[in-house]
């Protein structure tokens, strides 16, 4: 797949006009036929989810790891196993109608960009791609060719999540000035390099593994399978992998579109690995539901967050070790993540909000639910419905794009530290030309 090239036309951000046409027409027997990009760790529970509609047909599994391979085979005996996803799309592409990419993030738009150029219904991992560049691209192709979509941001469906959107909406804290999101987890890496080389497990095809990224020899634990999110030419860091998932309901409740400015507090660069810890200062416009000077700001790393008053619980409890905080102009609204009730906080105390939870929860139809399982499955079998006709996914690419490149906006400003970015949507640029060339990659032909 040849390196994509950046659109910088604002007609890119403009709003999807027409719903996306369910794949019926393309459907066997009332049933989604799915085919399974990776596999292994959060792949296994995406196929997990999927497989449990009752109308889905797992159809394909691919993995470059044959040890993934060999346990989602037991589980399907009937699908065809792959180790290319680009042989897979060629070879039976006429035989699939759903697309779904597990991979570490660097492949995410290179397969879901294929699947999608043939006509497929994508559902992607978070974040949605690796450069700003891909996630605008992505977005482009998904409304131009009316596809049913979604990103795998699971809490999007989650009952405490859509709750704190429609509480916030209600104005339950009046318009909100500020918002402080934070994750202890460290995704991050301060160490040097590593040198040299170990053999490559009989089991892994690395050539694959690596995809459109560089090459560079293989290490043993240090990038497959669970640290590449740690590393620059794989992952996003703690802000995408925690950042995606906490920043999604504010966001989403606050109906904010692409930052005007980022500023990183990090340590400096080291061409390797992202920052161990990140203070990441973001200026919004204004929106129905915000001042007209909003700003959020993101701490993550083991000490995340830092001191701060807005951030003062009542009876000096301790804050949840992930979440976000809403601030407005009559009081605070504490988001834990996850399936924790939201809560309001005035003048320094906590305040009942059951009235309120209670009429919005009957107004919407909400369903009080405490189940991981049955929340986290929600979101799967939202997009399965979706292809089916039956739905519409609500985190579809026209919304998870703005997401994500809000996102990778203050990765990138990881490279700058301690610098203000300015960022021109209309443009798709920022004013400091150093950073343009990190919106963008350079994919490796492999």
């Amino acid at each position: 797949m040849k390196r994509r090239h950046f659109i910088k036309s604002s007609a890119v951000l403009a709003s999807v006009t027409a719903l996306p046409s369910p794949v019926l027409a393309l459907m066997q027997d009332g049933k989604l036929r799915t085919a399974h990009i990776g596999i292994g760790g959060m792949g296994m529970e995406d196929l997990k989810a999927f497989s449990s509609h009752s109308q889905v047909v797992v159809t394909a599994l691919c993995d470059v790891d044959s040890n993934n391979l060999a346990v989602a085979q037991q589980m399907h005996p009937q699908a065809k196993i792959f180790k290319d996803y680009r042989k897979m799309l060629e070879e039976i592409g006429d035989q699939i109608d759903a697309v779904v990419v597990s991979t570490p993030d660097h492949t995410h738009a290179p397969a879901s960009m294929k699947a999608m150029e043939m006509g497929k219904a994508v559902y992607c991992q978070k974040p949605l791609t690796h450069h700003v560049t891909e996630a605008r691209e992505m977005r482009k192709l998904a409304t131009d060719k009316n596809l049913i979509t979604q990103m795998g941001i699971q809490v999007h469906s989650f009952y405490d999540y859509k709750l704190a959107t429609l509480l916030i909406q209600s104005g339950i804290i009046g318009k909100v000035h500020t918002v402080r999101a934070w994750s202890n987890k460290n995704w991050g890496y301060d160490g040097p390099e590593p040198k040299g080389s170990d053999p490559v497990p009989e089991t892994l095809d690395w050539n694959l593994w690596l995809g459109t990224a560089m090459e560079r020899p293989y290490k043993n634990q240090v990038y497959h399978p669970a640290n590449w999110r740690k590393l620059l030419d794989y992952g996003c860091g703690t802000l995408g992998d925690m950042g995606v998932h906490i920043f999604d309901t504010p966001y989403n409740a606050l109906a904010l579109d692409v930052p005007k400015t980022i500023k990183n507090e990090c340590r400096k660069p080291n061409g390797f690995g992202f920052p161990e810890s990140n203070r990441v200062t973001y200026e919004f416009p204004g929106t129905e539901f915000t001042t007209d000077n909003f700003k959020w700001v993101w701490d993550d790393g083991v000490n995340a967050p830092k001191k701060h008053d807005e951030l003062k619980l009542p009876k000096k409890e301790k804050l949840p070790e992930q979440g976000a905080m809403f601030i407005g102009e009559k009081g605070r609204l504490l988001l834990p993540h996850f399936m924790q009730l939201p809560q309001k906080i005035v003048d320094g105390a906590f305040v009942n909000i059951d009235e309120e939870i209670a009429s919005i929860t009957k107004e919407h139809n909400l369903t009080p639910v405490r189940d991981y399982n049955t929340e986290g499955t929600k979101h799967y079998h939202q997009f399965v419905d979706a292809c089916l006709g039956k739905d519409e996914s609500s985190a579809p690419f026209s919304y998870a794009s703005r997401l994500t490149e809000t996102i990778l906006l203050g990765v990138i400003a990881g490279r700058f530290p301690n610098k203000t970015l300015h960022w021109d949507t209309d443009t798709a640029s920022f004013a400091e030309e150093e950073a343009n060339e990190f919106l963008d990659g350079k994919y490796r032909d492999f």
